[in-house]
């Protein structure tokens, strides 16, 4: 089948068994594929209510109809799971080239249940796959489980999806990597991992995409890959200096979270940004599987090199921890990708230790470590490292902020929603953004309807930042269209040059259907539904819909934005109306039916 491998395998590490099953095409389609895909038979197949590290969990690894096909970008999967962060359903996604192996390995997905008595791995090849011991490879960095099943497996060319310590440790903060340095980042989706005692799951496959109609799919291509070409972010500031690009933009507005959110502003930013990465440590561009933007850096400073850092790695350890060293951020990031650490809420929690640590509530005498001081470049590094060895006080940071600050009596000094740390953009300063940081379905989220494009970089359309008039609508369809893009399988970073009707074209050529946008775009208010109503079920209430207190009650204090605090009580009625929500945030019977969602 076009598009579709048309099965899947079912791995239950209990009892050893592995199922290979055909792949319900109808429903695939409803739900596209990916992301969609995947919380349609995790929502079906466990108790939203169940512990996230409990056996009774699954994880979920997915491949989108597009993924590993000749369209553009197209080398992503989602991980899909049950959060131990947050409680909410998590789809994780990560580039690199495992999804597109997967793919040509001849499946659409891997669904991993059960808890195995010992470490092992999973092994795919060409349709075939087994279960095998892991024992030597536990305890081990990402690079050296990698190294070590690339050459265990006698093929060089086969993929590895890994976790690190940090996974083994049931951090809530780990991530799943795979090809050494991409990672599955947020929601912990690496603890669930390492819950089962998975390690890895290594993949080769020869097969290869056929498109349903290749003359069409050529023309389509051809003017896909043009738009791209032809587009500023992704044919110039993106190879230029990768997603770290936007440091300076979004410094210069006064929208850059400063010393955990306390200002918005960094002075020396120019220090850590894009253009001092390519000045000094940028070795060489990475690009993942298709990808003609190829935004990933690989840099290098004294003995230490590998991909990264990006925007999101860049803030997290720079500014928001009062740091302008970009050679102990290099660092601090090496110690993520290695560990296995998500590198946004790792930093954040950093941030979030070190205003602790300046207003005194934790003491000098309770960390076996640098002291946790702002602008200290030894902290980052080192408490990095602590944090993925779950070593000493790096335990409690290896839980997040949120718990962190809990422990304490202060979580409003975690700068997260529904536990999940913020990334780099203070929402005081951009409106929708900040309605799509409360609204996300797995908290704090800038992936899930990226509002920067039309608050800060106008596309498709320059819209008011600090206006409130539309908003919840266009925080609505983003959430929407995005939900297609990781259903798909592209790159997100396509849609600043690509619109719906680019996606729904490629998606017809290849898959051979005759869609309009409009039924794409309606496939993607499905599967947003579809994780509110996994949350709801998990507990998770509307009241997590909110900010933390510090965003909407303290106004940002100089800078581009002072003054600014962000409106989210006006803003979140407009949003639930426009969803087609009743006025306590929970989707109507109506609106459920006319998504045919059970």
């Amino acid at each position: 089948m076009a598009g579709y491998c048309g099965k899947f395998l079912r791995v239950n590490l209990s009892t050893g068994e592995i199922k290979e099953e055909k792949l319900d095409l109808a429903m695939a389609k409803k739900f596209i594929g990916g992301r969609g895909l995947a919380t349609y038979i995790l929502s079906g197949e466990i108790k939203p209510g169940i512990d996230p590290l409990d056996s009774a969990n699954k994880i979920i690894f997915a491949t989108g109809p597009l993924t590993g096909s000749r369209a553009p970008a197209t080398g992503r999967h989602m991980v899909v799971t049950k959060s131990p962060l947050s409680g909410t359903v998590a789809s994780s996604n990560s580039g690199g080239f495992w999804g597109a192996e997967l793919k040509r390995a001849g499946f659409d997905l891997i669904i991993v249940e059960g808890k195995s008595e010992k470490p092992c791995y999973i092994s795919i090849k060409d349709g075939a796959a087994e279960i095998k011991d892991a024992e030597k490879y536990w305890g081990k960095l990402v690079s050296e489980v990698t190294d070590g099943l690339v050459e265990e497996s006698g093929d060089p060319k086969c993929r590895v999806l890994c976790i690190g310590p940090a996974g083994e440790k049931l951090s809530m903060l780990a991530a799943v990597m795979n090809d050494t340095y991409r990672a599955a980042g947020r929601s912990g989706v690496g603890a669930v991992m390492g819950s089962k005692n998975l390690k890895a799951i290594v993949v080769r496959g020869t097969g290869r995409m056929v498109p349903a109609e290749p003359e069409q799919t050529k023309k389509v291509l051809e003017e896909v890959r043009k738009k791209i070409k032809e587009n500023d972010v992704t044919a110039k500031g993106l190879p230029t200096y990768g997603t770290s690009v936007l440091v300076n933009v979004i410094n210069e507005i006064g929208i850059y979270p400063t010393n955990n959110f306390q200002k918005s502003y960094f002075e020396t930013a120019d220090k850590v940004s894009g253009e001092a990465l390519a000045e000094k440590y940028l070795v060489k561009n990475m690009a993942c599987y298709g990808c003609p933007i190829a935004c990933g850096r690989y840099s290098k400073v004294g003995d230490v090199e590998g991909e990264g850092p990006e925007y999101e790695t860049l803030w997290a350890y720079s500014a928001n921890c009062g740091v302008d060293d970009l050679a102990a951020v290099i660092k601090a990031n090496k110690w993520c990708n290695e560990y296995g650490l998500d590198t946004i809420s790792a930093g954040a929690t950093i941030a979030c230790a070190m205003e602790m640590y300046e207003k005194g509530i934790i003491k000098p005498d309770e960390i076996d470590g640098p002291p946790l001081e702002f602008g200290s470049s030894e902290a980052i590094v080192e408490w990095s490292r602590k944090m993925g060895a779950s070593e000493g006080f790096g335990a409690k940071l290896a839980l997040g902020s949120y718990r962190l600050a809990q422990e304490y009596g202060v979580a409003e000094l975690s700068m997260s929603v529904k536990k999940l740390e913020l990334p780099a953009y203070d929402p005081r300063g951009v409106q929708g953004h900040g309605l799509q940081y409360a609204t996300s379905n797995r908290g704090g989220c800038h992936v899930r309807g990226y509002m920067i494009s039309p608050e800060i970089l106008g596309i498709p359309e320059q819209l008011d930042r600090f206006s409130l008039e539309g908003k919840a609508l266009w925080v609505k369809m983003f959430q929407d269209l995005t939900a297609v893009i990781d259903s798909l399988g592209f790159c997100l970073f396509t849609s600043f040059a690509l619109n719906v009707d680019d996606y729904t074209d490629m998606f017809n050529s290849i898959v051979g259907e005759e869609w309009e946008p409009g039924r794409l775009l309606e496939a993607g208010e499905r599967i947003w539904n579809l994780e509110r109503m996994f949350n709801l079920k998990a507990g998770v209430t509307p009241e997590s819909d909110s900010l933390p207190k510090r965003l909407l009650e303290e106004p940002i204090p100089d800078g581009p934005s002072k003054g600014q605090v962000h409106r989210l009580s006006e803003l979140l009625p407009q949003y639930y109306k426009e969803r087609g929500w009743d006025e306590q945030g929970i989707p109507s019977g109506t609106r459920l039916s006319m998504l045919d969602i059970a």
